[in-house]
C-alpha cells in the first residue's frame, strides 16, 4: 500500500532523521519538547537541545543532583516519545542514556546557555521538599539575572543527559489507513527496517 511521501523505510528513516534534525533548532516544532522516560517508568517534558546526526544521539540539559541522574545510571534505558499532531506522526524512541558532568561538550553546552537559564542550578537540587511553594532559587534571583561570577557554583551541578537511540517505532495516522515501521539499530551503526501493522 502506498501512502503518499513515504512510499519506502528510506523514506521513514529520512522523516525520523528530518524531524529530530528540525526539533532542537525550532522551538516552534512539536517535536521540540518529548516526553522522556527512564528506566523506573517515570515520564517528564524536557527540550531537545541537540541531535547528532551521525551517531543518532539526542541531548538534553539537566541538573546532576536529579533523581533521574541517578535512574539513569543504575538503569540506562530510557525511551522518548514524540508526536506531530499537525503531521499526524508518531515517534517512539528507544535507547541508552548517560549523565555527562564534565567535558567538552558539557562546557560547549554551558558556554551557549545564557546566565538566566544557568540560574536553574544554583538552587536546591530538584525534588528537594518545601513548606511552601518554591522555585528552589536563592531569593536574590527570582526574577533576576545573575552574573558569571555569582553563576560559579551552578556549573557543577550542570549536566547533559545523552540518549544513544538504538531503536524507534514510526506511526503515521492517515485517514486512509495508518502506516507504522519499526527500526533497530545493527552492529554496523545501519538501522534495519521493517513494515508492520499498526
Amino acid at each position: 500500500m502506498a501512502c503518499g511521501m513515504f512510499e519506502t523505510l528510506d523514506d521513514v528513516l529520512n522523516d525520523c532523521r528530518n524531524r529530530l534534525i528540525r526539533a532542537p533548532r525550532d522551538r516552534k516544532s512539536p517535536m521540540h519538547t518529548p516526553v522522556v522516560v527512564t528506566g523506573d517508568v517515570d515520564a517528564r517534558v524536557m527540550v531537545l537541545r541537540a541531535f547528532d546526526t551521525q551517531n543518532w544521539a539526542l541531548r538534553f540539559h539537566t541538573d546532576a543532583r536529579a533523581p533521574k541522574a541517578q535512574v539513569v545510571a543504575a538503569d540506562p534505558r530510557i525511551a522518548v516519545l514524540f508526536y506531530d499532531k499537525g503531521s499526524k506522526i508518531q515517534i517512539r524512541a528507544r535507547g541508552t542514556g548517560v549523565i555527562l558532568t564534565t567535558g567538552e561538550q558539557v562546557d560547549a553546552a554551558w558556554s551557549a546557555s545564557t546566565n538566566f537559564a544557568r540560574r536553574c542550578y544554583l538552587g536546591h537540587g530538584p525534588g528537594t521538599g518545601s513548606e511552601m511553594p518554591t522555585s528552589g532559587l536563592p531569593p536574590e534571583f527570582e526574577g533576576a539575572e545573575p552574573d558569571d561570577a555569582q553563576l560559579a557554583p551552578a556549573r557543577d551541578n550542570f549536566a547533559l543527559l545523552r540518549i544513544n537511540l538504538t531503536a524507534f517505532d514510526w506511526l503515521y495516522l492517515a485517514h486512509t489507513g495508518h502506516v507504522r515501521a519499526q527500526f533497530a539499530r545493527e552492529p554496523s551503526g545501519n538501522w534495519a527496517g521493517l513494515w508492520v501493522t499498526p
